[in-house]
């Protein structure tokens, strides 16, 4: 007579294998890292927000190069109603890029790009945020022959004005 065999086998559990996961995983790394370039970011320009000390009063300067102060007025809308430069009325974001770049030469060959006067943005709290866009990117450089040339050294906003 034959005796039985009761016991049921239990399934087989499948493992996964972690060992060549985690290998792969570390070649990819490597490959990513060696294969990685550093360039410099477009439109890369150096952004800060300050509070003035009190009401009309512009903060110290760390440059010798006067502040510029850009005002930005706006209609009810957002639209752009006008651009003033140190209190002096212009016509649009060209004539503004071309005044940055007149107080850069007027400046001298001795200031460096980094160097180059902190432009300050007085905004209507209600202006679209295109029109901010324009003016930053008419006064933080531009492309001559190629090359990137940085005008303003530094960008910074005046507090917005809810009022206006």
């Amino acid at each position: 007579m034959r005796i039985r065999n009761n016991r049921r086998r239990l399934p087989r559990k499948d493992e996964l294998a972690t060992t060549p996961m985690i290998d792969i995983v570390f070649l990819l790394l490597v490959f990513f890292i060696m294969t990685f370039r550093i360039v410099a970011p477009e439109g890369d320009f150096n952004l800060s927000k300050t509070a003035r000390a009190a009401a009309g009063q512009t903060p110290v300067d760390e440059f010798q190069l006067p502040v510029i102060t850009v005002r930005l007025t706006a209609d009810r809308r957002g639209r752009l109603t006008g651009i003033r430069m140190n209190g002096r009325e212009l016509a649009d974001f060209d004539e503004l890029r071309a005044h940055v770049q007149g107080f850069m030469r007027d400046a001298g060959s001795g200031v460096r790009s980094d160097q180059g006067p902190t432009v300050e943005f007085d905004c209507d709290y209600a202006l679209d945020y295109e029109h901010v866009v324009d003016a930053v990117a008419a006064v933080s450089g531009y492309v001559d022959r190629g090359r990137v040339v940085q005008t303003a050294g530094k960008v910074r906003f005046a507090p917005a004005r809810r009022g206006s």
